[in-house]
């Protein structure tokens, strides 16, 4: 069942309105009908059945049948820092993450990160992104777009890592730790503290790496440098690697 997300202003005790392109696709992309149902969520705690009882241009009404149990977020909340990739890289990994149950994405830049980066520019892309953001978590079934925040500095980055229980460093170390023998035993630590929210951040470099001295200032920050195994991936591949292999070892793809 299609499922759209709708501003919580948009919601009274009974009824749901959907309106721009949302009210648009249901009208000439679904060619829906009255009497049709939908799944309307407000992001954050509302998911609800509804039934179309009007449609009108770019509006469509539609009655709540009935509020609907929240079962597709996960309990830990993992947040990726993605150093900013070069061409639409970074759209593949946020639809891709999204589906995946990513909370957030922060964009930084370190020190090899090759694209330009324009303020001016900018806006525009966090628009373009979190409109990929949307329309995965719509079609992954999920109750919450993740958050998309501006582009920050490695220092600016850094100063974050103090807001999360475990940072999983992507990096290929001699002798390093492996994203398993990082990830399980804070598993099952959680699994003693049902109830608690764990914050996660996983860090992935640009095209060429991290510097040395990156490395060495994200390890006096609190992050585990974590390997992902004996291949090589490319920066795209490497935070849905590291956010799939977290679901599963915290139990949200049936690890557990």
């Amino acid at each position: 069942m299609q499922r759209y997300f709708v501003p919580a202003q948009q919601f009274s005790e009974h009824e749901v309105t959907i309106t721009g392109d949302d009210a648009r696709h249901i009208i000439r992309v679904m060619r829906s009908q009255e009497g049709d149902k939908l799944i309307a969520c407000d992001g954050n705690q509302l998911d609800v059945l509804a039934e179309i009882s009007s449609m009108d241009e770019g509006v469509v009404t539609a009655r709540i049948v009935e509020r609907l149990e929240q079962l597709s977020e996960t309990t830990v909340q993992v947040t990726i820092a993605q150093s900013l990739p070069k061409g639409d890289k970074m759209e593949t990994v946020i639809q891709k993450c999204t589906e995946l149950g990513a909370a957030a994405f922060v964009p930084f830049l370190s020190e090899r990160t090759v694209v330009q980066y324009d303020s001016r520019k900018e806006e525009k892309r966090i628009q373009r992104w979190s409109k990929i953001a949307k329309e995965a978590a719509e079609q992954s079934h999920r109750s919450r777009i993740p958050q998309i925040g501006q582009p920050l500095s490695w220092k600016q980055l850094l100063a974050t890592f103090a807001q999360y229980d475990l940072i999983c460093f992507c990096y290929e170390k001699e002798n390093g730790s492996q994203l398993r023998d990082v990830v399980q035993p804070f598993a099952a630590g959680l699994q003693q503290k049902p109830d608690t929210a764990a914050q996660v951040l996983i860090v992935v470099g640009p095209e060429g790496g991290f510097a040395e001295q990156e490395v060495e200032a994200a390890e006096q920050h609190g992050a585990v440098p974590t390997g992902l195994g004996r291949r090589i991936l490319r920066t795209e591949t490497a935070a849905m690697t590291a956010l799939a292999c977290i679901m599963y070892e915290t139990g949200e793809m049936g690890g557990i």
